[in-house]
């Protein structure tokens, strides 16, 4: 059977969007070499908007593809495994006798981005791998796997100059990129919920945020970062008592 000559255009909207993310993420490099790096993790923070928003349009538009998915694994790893370990590298360690040890992490934390989306792309294939169950990932996704992975950038933006520890700065990057790779259960904010009366509430705190990180960019990032390590623990207690329920009642109704 021969393909269709023509498509709608509301089917490359979301892939448009996909290549506009890889855009950001070049940008970023270009900024980052220029020395603009404020406005380098900008870029790299509309590619995770980006990343967010193509996903949501291709829902909308009914317009999800095998192109459109391939292209998103391909954009992710680029924006949030490839760019985040350049602006690292080229900010931190090149010039200083710890450059090798910088160019290592870069690199456990770009091989653990591609095996974190390896293993989504075969989630999405298999129904014996999965990496979301119920309101959890399995692992840390990649766009936070980025944001967490730049948060000595925001230190060193934020005026943490003389604390810089470039040793314990690599093995937090290799540790991140471990996350990624990790089968701790995290929490995703696109499958929670709150109950209708807290909803002024949530957008007072989403409208705080945005300002916060219009006005305090750096120890904004910073902030939110810890409080998602933070949520770490909680979320795998979260997930194991969910398991245990969820066992119970499958243990009761074969009984």
């Amino acid at each position: 059977m021969s393909e269709p000559q023509s498509i709608k255009l509301r089917h490359i909207v979301p892939s448009v969007v996909t290549a506009f993310s890889i855009c950001a993420g070049m940008s970023a490099i270009r900024m980052s070499l220029e020395g603009r790096i404020e406005l380098a993790l900008y870029f790299v923070l509309l590619a995770v908007f980006l990343d967010a928003a193509d996903g949501k349009l291709a829902r909308f538009l009914d317009s999800a593809s095998p192109f459109g998915a391939e292209l998103d694994t391909l954009a992710d790893f680029f924006n949030f495994g490839i760019v985040p370990g350049f602006l690292l590298y080229n900010t931190l360690y090149i010039g200083t006798e710890y450059a090798s040890l910088g160019f290592l992490a870069t690199l456990v934390l770009a091989v653990c981005c591609a095996l974190r989306l390896a293993r989504f792309n075969l989630s999405m294939r298999s129904t014996e791998v999965t990496l979301i169950a119920d309101d959890h990932f399995v692992g840390v996704p990649a766009p936070a796997l980025a944001c967490l992975a730049l948060m000595p950038v925001f230190m060193h933006l934020y005026g943490f100059k003389d604390t810089d520890l470039p040793i314990v700065r690599a093995a937090y990057i290799i540790g991140v990129g471990l996350l990624a790779v990790s089968t701790i259960p995290t929490f995703s904010i696109k499958h929670a919920s709150i109950k209708r009366s807290q909803l002024p509430f949530a957008i007072v705190a989403a409208m705080v945020l945005v300002m916060c990180l219009v006005v305090y960019p750096w120890p904004t990032l910073i902030m939110v970062n810890l409080i998602y390590l933070a949520s770490l623990p909680f979320s795998y207690f979260s997930k194991c008592k969910h398991t245990k329920a969820m066992q119970e009642n499958h243990a009761n109704s074969a009984d």
